[in-house]
């Protein structure tokens, strides 16, 4: 028996030193627990206390980006417009431009027709052929000659434009005088 108290004396002996060695190594792991707790317990507040900022700014971002995707969108609409404003103003120029060409080409035709009439001779010598011509188409006309009619209606329509153009040209120098 006392071999057995031995053995059971050596037994506490071995579970007190097993369990001494455990709080010694345990003490620092609680320790660091310890300092694992506050630094978890001062990220909370931290988080508590700059979250909600962060998270107005986030939001407050998000309306900023909306509002500037809306004045893009704006601004993009207000391009088109524009450019459509710019394509009609050179329609209207264009078409302004091709009004002005036809004007002028009429105008260097009328002072190009006018020169040519100043060039012709003078208004004595065409007139008595315009006449005669005139007196030939109107007599053959009434006598119901009718075979060159054709010819005759243009040649006559002819006439009597130049006939016209010496009228005129008369008037003019008659003004001058």
């Amino acid at each position: 028996m006392s071999e057995a108290i031995f053995l059971l004396g050596l037994s506490f002996l071995l579970v007190v030193i097993c369990l001494t060695i455990l709080l010694l190594t345990a003490i620092p792991t609680f320790q660091e627990l310890a300092k694992a707790a506050n630094s978890v317990t001062r990220l909370a507040d931290t988080l508590t206390r700059e979250l909600p900022a962060t998270l107005e700014a986030i939001r407050m971002t998000g309306l900023e980006l909306s509002e500037l995707s809306d004045e893009l969108n704006q601004g993009a609409k207000n391009a088109g417009e524009a450019v459509k404003q710019v394509n009609e103003s050179i329609k209207g120029v264009k078409q302004s431009a091709s009004s002005a060409k036809i004007a002028t080409q009429s105008a260097f035709a009328g002072i190009r027709a006018g020169l040519k009439s100043l060039g012709r001779p003078r208004r004595n010598q065409r007139k008595t052929e315009s006449i005669d011509v005139y007196d030939e188409v109107y007599t053959d006309n009434l006598s119901g000659d009718r075979a060159g009619d054709a010819n005759l209606l243009s040649d006559q329509e002819f006439d009597e434009q130049d006939f016209n153009e010496q009228d005129a040209i008369r008037r003019t120098s008659d003004r001058r005088e």
